[in-house]
């Protein structure tokens, strides 16, 4: 049966295209590190390219495979690339396309490990990186060189919940010839399609909404064209960070119910925040959904919901962050999002601690900031908890 013309919610169970030849109702684990061939010619032919059979796991795997497409599909790409995590993913960019004299531009608020990585590794092989605010695409414009080979983008980011414009940044991009990579991981495919706003490349750490139940640790780069497709699968597999077969059947079973666990968590977060909004001790609240955010009108143009993150910085800084978050009792103090438990944490010591202190000011990461992604528990129980909470500062 095609796909194509289903509804989200129905491209979930049923996606992806995959038939077990034994008629297995979910995609069997294909537990093994090589395949084998009929005879030599056969596996000459998957070699060369000529035959799509499996040959070894680090290079294909049916398991895998039926995750990738899948997630391709969401996304309307070309073509999946499952990656062990989300920063093997966000390797494979960065080195699939950058080389020694090269440029970057990207979001100031980003995922910390995403910055890091390129300010104390890359540089070390002559990759050259700027950092700005990508919600303000004259500031985009100032950062572009000769010698710019990615904008990579970050929206809603992380931890700051700025949106950018991502039409606007793809046909800036592309007036120079340069390639547009978004990590999609804060919103999913279930609430925006990066690829369908011009991007060239969509990325997700799947550890987060795709598979929302704590238990993996995986990564996937959907790219638009085949070309760009090759260029990372082949970084991939030369690179040696595959999804394990494991891992991505648990993803699959998370994935189903990626559209009633985002609904229900959203309407949640709209709760929370317009709680947190009103309250005394709360100075800001940044999420999608406010009419108060600074690029409400471009989520509301480009996402099809606010989704589950928010974030708020507290009257009293640090000190009042830390009472918080060591007073909650329903939410979890652990890093990470997406999943079914509502998680909260402080950013400037935890995922982005090891961005410089003026990096992290220029991208207005506070030292107060709240990190605090909704899950499913019932908003009312939330509400009380963070009231409790608040009441101690």
């Amino acid at each position: 049966m095609s796909t194509e013309k289903l509804g989200i919610n129905s491209k979930l169970i049923h996606g992806g295209g995959f038939k077990d030849s034994l008629g297995s109702a979910t995609v069997p684990i294909y537990q093994t590190s090589t395949f084998i061939f009929d005879d030599s010619d056969h596996g000459a032919r998957c070699f060369s390219g000529e035959s799509d059979g499996f040959i070894y796991t680090r290079i294909g795997n049916p398991t895998i495979g039926a995750l990738e497409n899948i997630v391709a599909e969401l996304e309307n790409g070309f073509g999946g690339v499952a990656a062990s995590s989300g920063m093997g993913a966000v390797n494979i960019v960065y080195m699939a396309l950058l080389k020694q004299g090269d440029h970057v531009v990207s979001s100031a608020a980003v995922y910390g490990p995403s910055r890091v990585v390129l300010e104390q590794k890359y540089s070390q092989f002559g990759i050259e990186s700027t950092f700005v605010d990508t919600a303000n695409i004259e500031e985009v414009k100032k950062a572009i060189r000769p010698n710019t080979r990615l904008l990579y983008i970050e929206t809603p980011s992380n931890p700051t919940m700025s949106i950018t414009d991502i039409r606007a940044c793809s046909d800036l991009a592309h007036a120079h010839g340069i390639p547009v990579a978004v990590d999609n991981t804060f919103s999913s495919p279930y609430l925006q399609q990066p690829l369908n706003l011009g991007a060239d490349i969509v990325l997700h750490s799947m550890t987060k909404f795709i598979n929302g139940h704590a238990d993996v640790v995986a990564g996937m780069v959907v790219a638009r064209e085949k070309e760009m497709y090759k260029k990372l699968r082949g970084m991939m597999v030369n690179m040696g960070c595959n999804m394990d077969p494991h891992q991505a059947y648990l993803v699959l079973r998370g994935i189903k119910t990626l559209g009633i666990r985002i609904e229900r968590a959203q309407q949640s977060a709209q709760k929370i925040a317009e709680y947190l909004e009103n309250h005394p001790k709360v100075e800001w609240v940044r999420y999608p959904g406010l009419a108060s955010h600074p690029q409400y009108e471009q989520a509301r143009k480009q996402m099809k919901g606010p989704g589950t993150m928010l974030s708020f910085e507290l009257k009293g800084g640090i000190e009042a962050g830390k009472i918080l978050m060591n007073n909650v009792k329903l939410a979890i103090l652990a890093v990470s999002l997406g999943g079914v438990e509502t998680l909260i944490q402080h950013p400037a010591s935890m995922t982005h601690s090891k961005v410089s202190a003026e990096a992290k000011l220029k991208a207005d990461i506070t030292d107060g900031l709240v990190r605090y992604s909704v899950g499913i528990e019932d908003v009312e129980d939330l509400i009380n908890d963070l009231d409790q909470a608040l009441s101690k500062i």
